[in-house]
Protein backbone atom coordinates (compact mmCIF):
# COMPACT_ATOMS: atom_id res chain seq x y z
CA UNK A 1 0.00 0.00 0.00
CA UNK A 2 1.36 3.41 -0.92
CA UNK A 3 2.13 5.91 1.82
CA UNK A 4 1.85 9.64 1.98
CA UNK A 5 5.07 11.54 1.29
CA UNK A 6 7.32 11.43 4.36
CA UNK A 7 7.46 14.79 6.18
CA UNK A 8 11.06 15.56 7.18
CA UNK A 9 12.60 18.32 9.32
CA UNK A 10 16.19 19.49 8.75
CA UNK A 11 18.20 20.97 11.66
CA UNK A 12 21.35 22.35 10.02
CA UNK A 13 23.42 25.53 10.39
CA UNK A 14 24.95 25.75 6.90
CA UNK A 15 22.71 27.75 4.54
CA UNK A 16 24.26 26.19 1.43
CA UNK A 17 23.64 22.69 2.75
CA UNK A 18 20.03 23.61 3.61
CA UNK A 19 19.48 24.92 0.11
CA UNK A 20 20.93 21.72 -1.38
CA UNK A 21 18.53 19.61 0.69
CA UNK A 22 15.58 21.83 -0.30
CA UNK A 23 16.38 21.54 -4.00
CA UNK A 24 16.68 17.77 -3.88
CA UNK A 25 13.51 17.43 -1.81
CA UNK A 26 11.67 19.58 -4.35
CA UNK A 27 12.44 16.99 -7.03
CA UNK A 28 11.03 14.05 -5.07
CA UNK A 29 7.44 12.88 -4.66
CA UNK A 30 8.11 10.44 -1.80
CA UNK A 31 8.99 13.06 0.82
CA UNK A 32 8.63 16.71 1.74
CA UNK A 33 11.06 18.93 3.61
CA UNK A 34 8.54 20.66 5.88
CA UNK A 35 11.01 22.97 7.60
CA UNK A 36 14.62 23.90 8.30
CA UNK A 37 16.24 25.58 11.32
CA UNK A 38 19.72 26.16 12.72
CA UNK A 39 18.51 26.11 16.34
CA UNK A 40 18.18 23.02 18.55
CA UNK A 41 15.46 24.70 20.65
CA UNK A 42 13.45 25.80 17.63
CA UNK A 43 13.92 22.34 16.15
CA UNK A 44 12.22 20.79 19.17
CA UNK A 45 9.29 23.20 18.88
CA UNK A 46 8.96 22.38 15.18
CA UNK A 47 8.85 18.66 16.02
CA UNK A 48 6.01 19.31 18.44
CA UNK A 49 4.00 21.48 16.06
CA UNK A 50 4.71 20.03 12.62
CA UNK A 51 4.99 16.35 13.59
CA UNK A 52 7.69 15.22 11.12
CA UNK A 53 8.22 11.51 10.65
CA UNK A 54 11.95 12.05 10.13
CA UNK A 55 14.56 14.48 11.48
CA UNK A 56 17.97 15.15 9.91
CA UNK A 57 20.13 16.59 12.69
CA UNK A 58 23.50 18.30 12.26
CA UNK A 59 25.38 17.50 15.45
CA UNK A 60 27.55 20.61 15.82
CA UNK A 61 25.39 23.61 14.76
CA UNK A 62 28.46 25.83 15.16
CA UNK A 63 26.84 28.66 13.16
CA UNK A 64 23.47 28.24 14.81
CA UNK A 65 22.09 27.99 18.32
CA UNK A 66 22.59 25.05 20.64
CA UNK A 67 23.78 21.68 19.39
CA UNK A 68 22.51 18.27 18.41
CA UNK A 69 23.03 16.74 21.85
CA UNK A 70 20.84 19.42 23.42
CA UNK A 71 18.12 18.64 20.91
CA UNK A 72 18.31 14.89 21.55
CA UNK A 73 18.26 15.32 25.32
CA UNK A 74 15.19 17.55 25.13
CA UNK A 75 13.51 15.19 22.65
CA UNK A 76 13.96 12.28 25.06
CA UNK A 77 12.26 14.26 27.81
CA UNK A 78 9.33 15.29 25.60
CA UNK A 79 6.17 13.20 25.42
CA UNK A 80 5.04 12.91 21.81
CA UNK A 81 2.16 11.16 20.13
CA UNK A 82 4.46 10.45 17.20
CA UNK A 83 8.20 10.10 17.76
CA UNK A 84 10.27 10.87 14.63
CA UNK A 85 13.09 8.79 13.22
CA UNK A 86 16.29 10.76 13.88
CA UNK A 87 19.39 10.56 11.73
CA UNK A 88 22.53 12.57 12.56
CA UNK A 89 25.01 14.15 10.14
CA UNK A 90 28.43 15.10 11.49
CA UNK A 91 32.09 15.68 10.74
CA UNK A 92 33.08 14.01 14.03
CA UNK A 93 34.35 10.46 13.70
CA UNK A 94 34.60 8.86 17.14
CA UNK A 95 33.23 5.48 18.16
CA UNK A 96 32.29 6.64 21.66
CA UNK A 97 30.24 9.48 20.16
CA UNK A 98 28.37 7.08 17.88
CA UNK A 99 27.54 4.86 20.88
CA UNK A 100 26.19 7.85 22.83
CA UNK A 101 24.01 8.92 19.90
CA UNK A 102 22.48 5.47 19.52
CA UNK A 103 21.74 5.38 23.25
CA UNK A 104 19.85 8.67 22.81
CA UNK A 105 17.59 7.21 20.12
CA UNK A 106 19.47 8.12 16.95
CA UNK A 107 18.86 5.39 14.38
CA UNK A 108 21.66 6.20 11.91
CA UNK A 109 24.74 8.44 11.86
CA UNK A 110 26.15 9.85 8.61
CA UNK A 111 29.70 11.09 8.31
CA UNK A 112 29.70 14.14 6.04
CA UNK A 113 33.09 12.94 4.78
CA UNK A 114 31.93 9.52 3.62
CA UNK A 115 31.91 8.79 -0.13
CA UNK A 116 28.64 9.66 -1.83
CA UNK A 117 27.27 11.64 1.09
CA UNK A 118 24.47 14.01 0.09
CA UNK A 119 20.75 14.72 0.46
CA UNK A 120 19.55 11.71 -1.51
CA UNK A 121 21.66 9.32 0.56
CA UNK A 122 20.10 10.68 3.76
CA UNK A 123 16.58 10.85 2.34
CA UNK A 124 16.75 7.27 1.06
CA UNK A 125 17.93 6.00 4.44
CA UNK A 126 15.04 7.73 6.22
CA UNK A 127 12.54 6.24 3.78
CA UNK A 128 14.04 2.78 4.26
CA UNK A 129 13.91 3.19 8.04
CA UNK A 130 10.32 4.37 7.80
CA UNK A 131 9.39 1.08 6.15
CA UNK A 132 11.54 -1.20 8.31
CA UNK A 133 11.05 0.35 11.76
CA UNK A 134 7.29 0.69 12.27
CA UNK A 135 7.75 0.60 16.05
CA UNK A 136 9.24 4.10 15.93
CA UNK A 137 6.08 5.33 14.27
CA UNK A 138 3.79 3.76 16.90
CA UNK A 139 1.65 6.20 18.83
CA UNK A 140 2.44 6.78 22.50
CA UNK A 141 -0.74 5.52 24.16
CA UNK A 142 -0.29 7.85 27.13
CA UNK A 143 -0.63 10.95 24.94
CA UNK A 144 -3.83 12.27 23.43
CA UNK A 145 -3.51 12.01 19.66
CA UNK A 146 -6.51 14.18 18.75
CA UNK A 147 -5.70 17.82 18.09
CA UNK A 148 -7.98 20.55 19.26
CA UNK A 149 -9.40 22.77 16.48
CA UNK A 150 -7.07 25.55 17.62
CA UNK A 151 -4.00 23.29 17.52
CA UNK A 152 -4.92 22.00 14.07
CA UNK A 153 -5.42 25.53 12.75
CA UNK A 154 -2.06 26.65 14.16
CA UNK A 155 -0.30 23.63 12.63
CA UNK A 156 -1.84 24.18 9.18
CA UNK A 157 -1.00 27.89 9.20
CA UNK A 158 2.57 27.13 10.22
CA UNK A 159 2.92 24.68 7.33
CA UNK A 160 1.54 27.32 4.95
CA UNK A 161 3.96 29.94 6.29
CA UNK A 162 6.88 27.56 5.85
CA UNK A 163 5.99 26.99 2.19
CA UNK A 164 5.50 30.71 1.49
CA UNK A 165 8.80 31.51 3.19
CA UNK A 166 10.53 28.83 1.14
CA UNK A 167 9.63 30.50 -2.16
CA UNK A 168 10.32 33.98 -0.80
CA UNK A 169 6.83 35.48 -0.59
CA UNK A 170 7.46 38.61 1.46
CA UNK A 171 5.69 38.90 4.80
CA UNK A 172 5.65 42.70 4.27
CA UNK A 173 3.16 42.49 1.38
CA UNK A 174 -0.59 42.27 2.00
CA UNK A 175 -0.85 39.72 -0.81
CA UNK A 176 1.04 37.30 1.44
CA UNK A 177 -1.81 37.43 3.99
CA UNK A 178 -4.41 36.87 1.27
CA UNK A 179 -2.47 33.88 -0.04
CA UNK A 180 -2.17 32.43 3.44
CA UNK A 181 -5.89 32.73 4.10
CA UNK A 182 -6.88 31.39 0.69
CA UNK A 183 -4.69 28.29 1.03
CA UNK A 184 -6.03 27.70 4.54
CA UNK A 185 -9.64 27.96 3.36
CA UNK A 186 -9.00 25.57 0.49
CA UNK A 187 -7.41 22.99 2.81
CA UNK A 188 -10.10 23.09 5.47
CA UNK A 189 -13.30 23.32 3.45
CA UNK A 190 -15.30 20.66 1.70
CA UNK A 191 -14.65 20.33 -2.02
CA UNK A 192 -18.04 21.75 -2.94
CA UNK A 193 -17.26 24.87 -0.88
CA UNK A 194 -13.71 25.47 -2.12
CA UNK A 195 -14.24 27.18 -5.47
CA UNK A 196 -14.74 30.68 -4.12
CA UNK A 197 -12.01 30.94 -1.49
CA UNK A 198 -10.54 34.16 -2.95
CA UNK A 199 -14.01 35.71 -3.03
CA UNK A 200 -14.43 34.74 0.62
CA UNK A 201 -11.11 36.32 1.55
CA UNK A 202 -12.21 39.51 -0.21
CA UNK A 203 -15.49 39.44 1.66
CA UNK A 204 -13.72 38.87 5.00
CA UNK A 205 -11.64 41.98 4.40
CA UNK A 206 -14.54 43.93 2.87
CA UNK A 207 -12.61 44.73 -0.30
CA UNK A 208 -13.05 44.07 -4.00
CA UNK A 209 -12.18 40.61 -5.38
CA UNK A 210 -9.95 42.15 -8.07
CA UNK A 211 -7.99 44.01 -5.39
CA UNK A 212 -7.23 40.71 -3.66
CA UNK A 213 -6.12 39.12 -6.93
CA UNK A 214 -3.87 42.07 -7.75
CA UNK A 215 -2.29 42.02 -4.29
CA UNK A 216 -1.64 38.28 -4.51
CA UNK A 217 -0.15 38.64 -7.99
CA UNK A 218 2.09 41.46 -6.75
CA UNK A 219 3.37 39.24 -3.94
CA UNK A 220 4.11 36.42 -6.39
CA UNK A 221 5.76 38.77 -8.88
CA UNK A 222 7.96 40.11 -6.11
CA UNK A 223 9.04 36.63 -5.04
CA UNK A 224 9.82 35.49 -8.60
CA UNK A 225 11.69 38.71 -9.41
CA UNK A 226 13.97 38.39 -6.39
CA UNK A 227 14.85 34.69 -6.52
CA UNK A 228 16.93 32.45 -8.76
CA UNK A 229 14.59 30.94 -11.35
CA UNK A 230 16.17 27.48 -11.34
CA UNK A 231 15.86 27.31 -7.56
CA UNK A 232 12.20 28.33 -7.78
CA UNK A 233 11.55 25.66 -10.40
CA UNK A 234 12.82 23.06 -7.94
CA UNK A 235 10.58 24.40 -5.18
CA UNK A 236 7.52 25.03 -7.36
CA UNK A 237 7.55 22.36 -10.10
CA UNK A 238 4.37 23.53 -11.79
CA UNK A 239 4.01 24.71 -15.37
CA UNK A 240 4.05 28.52 -15.52
CA UNK A 241 2.68 30.58 -18.41
CA UNK A 242 5.72 31.45 -20.54
CA UNK A 243 4.28 34.92 -21.23
CA UNK A 244 4.34 35.95 -17.56
CA UNK A 245 6.99 33.69 -16.02
CA UNK A 246 5.08 33.87 -12.73
CA UNK A 247 2.44 31.55 -11.19
CA UNK A 248 -1.21 32.51 -11.48
CA UNK A 249 -2.84 33.07 -8.06
CA UNK A 250 -5.41 30.27 -8.32
CA UNK A 251 -2.87 27.70 -9.53
CA UNK A 252 -0.45 28.67 -6.77
CA UNK A 253 -3.15 28.39 -4.09
CA UNK A 254 -4.35 24.99 -5.33
CA UNK A 255 -0.81 23.60 -5.60
CA UNK A 256 0.07 24.39 -1.99
CA UNK A 257 -3.33 23.39 -0.64
CA UNK A 258 -2.90 19.98 -2.29
CA UNK A 259 0.71 19.66 -1.12
CA UNK A 260 0.00 20.51 2.51
CA UNK A 261 -3.17 18.40 2.65
CA UNK A 262 -1.05 15.28 2.08
CA UNK A 263 0.50 15.71 5.52
CA UNK A 264 -2.66 16.28 7.51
Amino acid sequence: MSKKPMPILLIEDDDTVCQHFRERAGNRADLSLIGTTNSSAEGLQMVKRRQPEGVILDLELTKGKGDGMQFLTALQETKLALRPIVTVTTNIQAEVMYDSLHEMGVVFVFSKKQPGYGPDMVFNMLLNLRNSLPVIQTENKDIATVESPEERQARILELIDAELNDVGVSIRLIGRSYLRESIYYLITREKNESAAVIYDVAQDHKINYNSVIRSIQTALNNAWDRADIETLKAKYPVHIDIRTGVPAPTEFIHYYADKISKFL
